[in-house]
């Protein structure tokens, strides 16, 4: 089946609802996201981004005067108006998952998980550090498995476990599309990737 034809079938069978890639940071959802989203004519929304227009400061601004606390309220807050809008592939931030309130939200749609595993994970953000509020420490290490060990749990509530590597973004956002549709077909569908579902 062409790339085309996938993304067709999947747009098709989604009728206009909302796509959430979770995971943590680092694991691609923003730069796959919007070839998901061009793929299935859809919006492309970067939660955190939104976060920051509407602050007017940056994430880690806000976790310096706001708190983890209080940066999670506003995160909450801009999900709830995400999620009003329909035909989306919304790049969340690594730690919405953790507040179940959001879950309300994120279950009205379809919630991927991107998951590169540990050691890629920290290899990547060691390369591009920029702003983690989360992982100013002196052991960054410690501090992101620590992380993944207390979220874990809540990606796994994801429909789909996408496990990713060194694909370029493009190829992840093929694969999600691939994943969805054997997803949306059923299990019966022929050559169904394997993937951990809900």
């Amino acid at each position: 089946m062409s790339d085309s034809s996938t993304s067709s079938l999947v747009k098709e069978r989604l009728c206009g609802c909302n796509l959430y890639l979770v995971g943590m940071m680092g694991a691609g959802k923003t730069s796959s996201g919007p070839y998901v989203a061009e793929a299935l004519g859809y919006g492309f929304v970067d939660s955190d981004k939104v976060i920051e227009e509407v602050c007017h400061e940056s994430i880690s601004l806000i976790f310096e005067n706001e708190g983890e606390k209080g940066f999670r309220t506003i995160e909450k807050e801009v999900l709830k108006a995400i999620g009003q809008r329909h035909s989306l592939v919304v790049a969340t931030g690594g730690g919405l998952v953790t507040e179940p309130e959001n879950w309300g939200v994120l279950h009205q749609g379809i919630v991927i998980w991107l998951d590169p595993g540990r050691e890629r994970l920290f290899s990547r953000l060691e390369a591009d550090p920029g702003e983690r509020p989360l992982l100013k420490h002196t052991n960054s290490r410690t501090a992101l498995y620590g992380l993944v060990d207390e979220r874990e749990k809540f990606y796994l509530e994801a429909d789909l476990h996408l496990k990713v590597a060194d694909e370029s973004p493009q190829q992840v956002a093929k694969q999600i599309l691939q994943d969805l549709l054997a997803m949306l077909n059923g299990p019966e569908a022929p050559n169904a990737p394997q993937t951990t579902a809900r």
